[in-house]
């Protein structure tokens, strides 16, 4: 799995929608969506800043298996 299907994955399952998501790490949906999509890739803060919200680790979800 991707890494952004795993964070979509993880969001959905704490029932959590982009837009709170975005709200909890002070960005905008958009950002969240992008992310997502695979078209944006987070910075570093950004990432910690997700797995907080979400309760992961950076590997759960931003390491991409080769």
């Amino acid at each position: 799995m991707a890494q952004n299907e795993r964070m979509k994955a993880a969001r959905k399952a704490l029932g959590l929608s982009q837009d709170e998501l975005a709200k909890r790490i002070q960005v905008s949906r958009q950002t969240i969506n992008m992310i997502e999509r695979g078209d944006y890739n987070p910075t570093l803060k950004l990432c910690v800043q997700i797995c907080r919200v979400l309760g992961c680790t950076l590997d759960e979800l931003f390491w991409e298996e080769e």
